[in-house]
């Protein structure tokens, strides 16, 4: 095995971690922080199957799906970091 295809395999299993950890804080969050939560889950879990498929392909914008589907999933990213930023962030009072 060389190590390009074991990185993306050790990068896939990565992100699955990830995804099975909001996974779980969605499971036990309550309203717009467990859809925040699953948005992030399901993007990174579709992320770490990319990355089995780039093992395969070798390379992360072939095929041109691929660039795809990881965009998307950059774009679920941020989705569910400003969703939860926006959630959790302090209420400013202003006078």
């Amino acid at each position: 095995m060389d190590l390009e295809k074991s990185g993306n395999l050790i990068e896939a299993a990565l992100w699955l971690a990830v995804s099975l950890v909001f996974a779980l804080k969605a499971i036990r969050a309550n309203g717009r922080l467990r859809l925040a939560f699953t948005i992030l889950a399901v993007s990174f879990v579709v992320f770490g199957i990319t990355d089995l498929i780039e093992s395969e392909t070798g390379a992360w914008w072939r095929p041109l799906w691929l660039l795809a589907v990881k965009a998307i999933c950059v774009g679920g990213f941020l989705v569910g970091f400003a969703a939860y930023y926006k959630i959790t962030r302090p209420r400013q009072s202003h006078p």
